[in-house]
């Protein structure tokens, strides 16, 4: 018997479902990703990789340093088998050549990215899993490498549904010129003016946001404004699932990109958030009414040297995954942050991952739920204010 109540064999006999309606039931199926064919993206107008330390100054590019994929795939593979041991069905993607060039009618891209954050773009909410639209270019065709998982599902659920959001043109309609060049110049309340406003890099010309801008709480979805997720993709979502209710937030973040390392569902009544991303006052207050506890993370392992090649913060120590209600994985060095949630009895499971960030993320980022046990529950009975 493993640690979630389940045996390994448990995994390969129990029919395929999807089932998962938030972040905490147990998991039973899980998709892990991928760093093979990893590259420093080409320039575009959403994102720009500067790197000048690393190899990669602005406006180069090209593949990840082979020891840095082989050792962000030894920690995937690793935490794979590590949740298969404990019962957990897991399934990867399949990488393509990222370092090719790619194009629609309307743009040329000279690179794509990866496949190990399948959160960003996959998207579980019932028996339904939609594909997100993606906001960046190089991101265009990144479902190729889900699609043989999302057909196996497909065969063997006859009750999955299986949704993509409207593929965006991407045009440069769709981005404000001239932003990267000015917004890093920006006092820090200017831009969390911009922030609060909308006034990011994305405009409204058509629906964008990437999965992982969305969390699940049961009956309400909380959809996160962002550098990838623009007001019309709120919308599209918000008329995409009526029976929802969807809610759109911001946080004091200069940078908003996925919400899953600034607010962060534990357990029913509990939510983690990050100490320097506040949500707003009424997010918080909503929350509260609903007898949720707030807790402020601790803050973050050192980085003595950040990792080469990331962009990524060091409170990606927040981006983690819960096997259950009471079983937190959590990055090996964060052991503040496990101590802290251990204080509130969750068994934390340390995962060595560090090296994986430079590829995309956290342990979060780096699956997406098909499966966990549990029903459609109502977390928020009481309303306030714009909730």
């Amino acid at each position: 018997m493993t640690e979630n109540g389940t045996t390994p064999a448990d995994s390969a006999t129990r029919p395929v479902r999807v089932n998962s309606w938030n972040g905490w039931d147990p998991l039973r199926h899980v998709v892990v990703g991928r760093a093979d064919n990893a590259v420093v993206q080409a320039p575009e107008p959403a994102v720009r990789r500067d790197f000048p330390d690393d190899g990669f100054p602005l406006g180069t590019y090209g593949p990840m340093p082979a020891e840095m994929t082989a050792e962000a795939n030894e920690q995937l593979d690793n935490f794979a088998e590590m949740l298969r041991r404990r019962g957990i069905r897991v399934d990867r993607p399949t990488p393509v050549d990222f370092s090719r060039q790619v194009a629609t009618p309307d743009w040329t891209q000279d690179s794509m990215s990866g496949c190990m954050p399948p959160r960003d773009l996959l998207l579980t909410v019932g028996n339904e899993i939609l594909e997100a639209t993606m906001s960046y270019r190089s991101r265009w065709f990144e479902y190729l490498c889900y699609r043989p998982i999302l057909q196996n599902l497909f065969d063997a659920d006859e009750n999955m549904r299986w949704e993509a959001a409207p593929k965006p043109r991407l045009t440069d309609a769709s981005y404000h010129p001239g932003f990267w060049d000015t917004y890093n110049t920006l006092e820090t309340e200017e831009q969390l003016a911009r922030v609060r406003d909308y006034d990011l890099v994305l405009t409204e010309a058509e629906p964008l946001f990437d999965a992982a801008d969305v969390a699940r709480f049961g009956k309400d979805l909380f959809v996160q404004l962002s550098f990838v997720t623009n007001r019309s993709g709120y919308q599209w979502l918000k008329r995409h699932f009526p029976d929802y209710r969807v809610h759109a937030v911001t946080s004091t973040n200069t940078h908003p990109l996925h919400i899953d390392a600034t607010w962060v569902p534990l357990r029913p009544g509990l939510v983690l958030h990050c100490g320097e991303r506040l949500a707003d006052a009424e997010l918080m207050e909503f929350f509260q009414r609903n007898d949720w506890e707030i807790i402020e993370a601790v803050q973050p392992a050192s980085w003595d040297h950040p990792p080469k090649l990331s962009y990524c913060s060091p409170w990606l120590a927040g981006n983690m995954l819960n096997l259950d209600q009471n079983t937190l994985c959590i990055e090996e060095k964060e052991v503040a942050l496990a101590d802290q949630l251990s204080s509130y009895g969750f068994e934390v499971v340390p995962v060595p991952f560090r090296a994986v960030g430079p590829f995309g993320g956290g342990l979060h980022c780096a699956t997406f739920d098909i499966e966990r046990d549990g029903e459609l529950e109502d977390y928020f009975p009481r309303r306030y204010g714009r909730f």
